[in-house]
């Protein structure tokens, strides 16, 4: 699915890491703290808002076909940003200090809550919500999630070590600023597409949706 609606999911990760890095850089130029704070909750907001939008366009993407354009799937993840942020923040916060205590319980976090932003965007669950469907969708399923969730930080990993060595040359803040919007462009809709088919896999949704039967009135005729 990813190779061939790989355009189109990197388009909607590139158009709303560069809008943001447009504003971003705006805000830079006042030279001012208050420009520099605004610029640095313009890029978090964008985040939240890929990582909804992106969702969103998996789903569309399911039977085959893109059926919405980027800007309309922007605005029918939206609605969601709010509540992606608010689930993501607490995760994070919890995530962390788990990581920090023992390490395992912060793995073990991560594992459960694997896929509170499809919960979020798919069944438009709460933040709080959220928490308890992912783990109720992860249970019995913890080793599988754990392993794919592995594998995707190896390949990010891959990724940014083979981006810093190509933008190696170039002065640091160019660097830092090229290899994270694209490895942002190209990593996003990865991990979206990962964790959103996870998640179909999770709750028993088939990846793609199947086809319309034929019938008369309502009812399915044989051939």
């Amino acid at each position: 699915m990813y190779k061939a609606h790989a355009m189109h999911l990197l388009a909607i990760a590139f158009v709303i890491y560069l809008a943001a890095a447009i504003i971003a850089a705006l805000l830079a130029l006042t030279g001012n703290f208050v420009g520099a704070v605004l610029g640095s909750l313009v890029g978090i907001v964008a985040a939240f808002l890929l990582q909804a939008t992106l969702v969103k366009a998996v789903q569309d993407v399911r039977d085959g076909r893109v059926d919405l354009s980027i800007g309309e799937t922007v605005r029918a993840a939206t609605p969601y940003i709010l509540s992606v942020a608010g689930a993501s923040i607490l995760a994070g916060i919890a995530i962390v200090i788990g990581l920090i205590l023992i390490i395992v319980p912060g793995l073990y976090l991560i594992t459960i809550w694997a896929v509170i932003v499809p919960v979020i965007v798919l069944e438009g669950s709460g933040v709080f919500a959220s928490f308890g469907r992912s783990q109720q969708l992860v249970r019995g399923n913890g080793w599988h999630v754990f392993g794919t969730l592995v594998l995707v930080w190896i390949i990010m990993l891959v990724v940014n070590i083979v981006l810093a060595v190509i933008f190696s040359a170039l002065p640091a803040a160019l660097s830092n600023g090229l290899s994270s919007v694209i490895s942002g462009t190209l990593i996003s809709p990865f991990i979206a597409l990962v964790v959103t088919l996870v998640y179909y896999r999770l709750s028993g949704a088939p990846s793609e949706p199947a086809p319309p039967t034929a019938g008369y009135g309502g009812y399915q005729q044989m051939p």
